[in-house]
């Protein structure tokens, strides 16, 4: 029995399989951690979609960024994009099912045993485990209840850029959306700046990576990420396993065996 965390599908679904094939995938005993923008970009969203569903039981999954933008389309409250290769969901007869799942799962994942903490984008330095839960936990119930087209209405945006605990409202939630799925860098303040999505090298002056910047969380929590494929880091780097790899742009599909750090890597089959 094992526990692989994988990157940024983003809709290759030939390449996720070949992964699963690589390492082995036993759904009857094994699971599997996504990190997010498991859609778009590729051209098989629908297939992973339909293949994630069909396994939910052996999944964890959290929402990207690109998730929630098809959650957004497939609801009327935003429009589709040139870039947007999802199409085949919104025409599928199973999309509304799709989607309401879809809608279901959790910004975090925390599990004390293998003591890892997995979010699309990362972790915000201001917010330690606890603060993370309690925020994550307040938009999961948000997009899960009555009100989620009210919210995704008014998702998008970068606006409120820094937090503070008395933000309310959707100002609040998109602020926490944001953190946990579209941040690479920020000062030292705390302010994101959602614009910049280039290297490591090349961050706008008094803004830096935001793991950079100091933690509030146990140094021996693993941090499990994707979202931003031009930022390479040997994984691990230290507590950080950054497993976005560009498989959507033609590079590989990576996945980490959690139990003891060993991460296998296939090139994109697209």
């Amino acid at each position: 029995m094992a526990t692989y965390a994988i990157g940024d599908v983003q809709g290759c679904y030939k390449t996720l399989r070949y992964l699963l094939k690589h390492i082995q995938f036993n759904p009857t005993q094994d699971r599997l951690w996504f990190v997010g923008d498991v859609i778009n970009r590729g051209q098989g969203s629908l297939a992973v979609l339909h293949y994630l569903y069909h396994i939910q039981d052996r999944i964890s999954l959290v929402l990207g960024n690109h998730d929630l933008h098809l959650l957004a389309v497939a609801n009327g409250v935003a429009p589709l994009k040139k870039t947007d290769t999802f199409q085949d969901v919104l025409n599928d007869p199973q999309s509304d099912m799709l989607c309401t799942w879809l809608r279901q799962q959790p910004l975090l994942h925390y599990d004390p045993h293998y003591k890892a903490l997995m979010t699309h984008a990362g972790l915000y330095p201001l917010w330690d485990l606890h603060t993370a839960q309690k925020v994550a936990q307040e938009v999961e119930t948000l997009l899960r209840s009555q009100d989620h087209l009210a919210f995704l209405n008014v998702l998008y945006g970068n606006q409120p850029a820094v937090w503070n605990e008395n933000l309310s409202g959707f100002d609040r939630a998109r602020f926490i959306v944001n953190a946990f799925t579209r941040m690479r860098v920020l000062n030292r303040e705390g302010h994101l700046n959602l614009e910049y999505k280039d290297d490591l090298e090349h961050c706008p002056s008094g803004f830096f990576p935001w793991f950079e910047l100091p933690s509030q969380v146990d140094s021996n929590t693993r941090l499990i990420f994707g979202h931003w494929a031009r930022c390479v880091l040997p994984i691990p780097h230290q507590n950080l396993y950054q497993l976005d790899t560009g498989c959507a742009w033609g590079n590989q599909l990576t996945a980490l065996r959690l139990e003891d750090d060993r991460v296998f890597q296939v090139d994109s089959q697209e």
